[in-house]
């Protein structure tokens, strides 16, 4: 299992972080054709009975399909993935799928929280679907739960459900400028039932001149005691988009301010993608899933194991 430094924020120290370095990280997901634009990725993970159980998106270069389907999987003790349910977008009426969101309800249930491009045009929604097991999603019923506005898409939650409710952290996309609605922030939202959402306004955003001044999307949260610590996704510029790198932020769930000023987590080479880090704790060990860049500009889907420090 990988090492864990130690972080500094506001005089608390932040200790263990699971910062994947793709060290001794298990490829669990490829995608069937190789080459820039050729990605599987974007997982949503959690852990649920001691099962490990992963959404996540295929992907084609954008003038071959983009982001055709989302896939369900249970995740076998040797790293494999065995394939629950499959979404097609055209089920969804939906250009492209993005990064979905896996979460059981409480009560026995399983949501499945899909980003949605609008077709023809720049917009983005998030859409609700609901089952009984996690093999069982089908996209009858489906309904708009983050549908966004004229003003901003909405797409890539990250959702939480505990004893506090329901809480999201949605990646928004400006789109008064239609060739620059890649920029992207990150909003607090919260909701009694999962279903209505209250947004509160931005949680992080981008800072001007500094590595992610593009952008700046949640990707896991990790609460330690009263703080909120969130790994998100930067960029600088257009052209980084699609190889967005790791970033640490803190501070509270709808306030949160990005420590250091770089990134903590890359690929090497010339795809520096390292992005989309989802975060779950199994017992003493946390995992990590994440979408990583290789050399040839194919994306893959691996994890990455730490020891649990809190």
């Amino acid at each position: 299992m990988s090492e864990q430094p130690v972080l500094g924020i506001v005089g608390l120290q932040l200790t263990g972080l699971p910062i994947p370095r793709n060290v001794e990280a298990e490829t669990i997901a490829v995608p069937a054709d190789r080459g820039p634009g050729h990605w599987v990725g974007a997982p949503s993970a959690l852990v649920h009975d001691g099962v490990h159980y992963v959404a996540y998106r295929s992907r084609r270069p954008v003038d071959d399909g983009r982001g055709g389907d989302v896939i369900v999987a249970r995740v076998e003790g040797d790293g494999t993935l065995a394939e629950l349910c499959r979404i097609d977008k055209r089920s969804m009426d939906a250009e492209s799928l993005e990064r979905p969101a896996l979460v059981t309800d409480g009560a026995g249930g399983w949501r499945l929280y899909l980003s949605c491009a609008t077709t023809n045009t720049r917009h983005w929604r998030v859409e609700l679907l609901q089952a009984a097991s996690p093999d069982a999603f089908v996209t009858a019923g489906r309904r708009a739960v983050m549908p966004g506005d004229e003003h901003v898409a909405m797409k890539d939650p990250v959702i939480i459900r505990d004893e506090r409710g329901w809480r999201a952290w949605i990646c928004c996309h400006p789109l008064d400028d239609p060739v620059a609605t890649d920029r992207m922030w990150t909003a607090f939202a919260t909701s009694d039932d999962g279903i209505e959402w209250t947004v509160h306004g931005p949680a992080l955003q981008p800072r001007p001149g500094r590595w992610d001044q593009r952008g700046t999307r949640v990707t896991a949260i990790i609460e330690r005691g009263e703080t909120t610590v969130a790994f998100y996704d930067g960029r600088a510029n257009a052209a980084e988009n699609w190889e967005e790198r790791t970033g640490i932020a803190a501070g509270r769930p709808g306030q949160l301010q990005v420590v250091g000023d770089a990134p903590v987590a890359q690929a090497s080479g010339a795809y520096p993608a390292l992005r989309y880090a989802a975060v779950v704790d199994d017992g003493d060990r946390t995992a990590v899933y994440y979408e990583i860049g290789c050399d040839d500009g194919t994306h893959e889907l691996r994890r990455e194991w730490f020891a649990r420090t809190s």
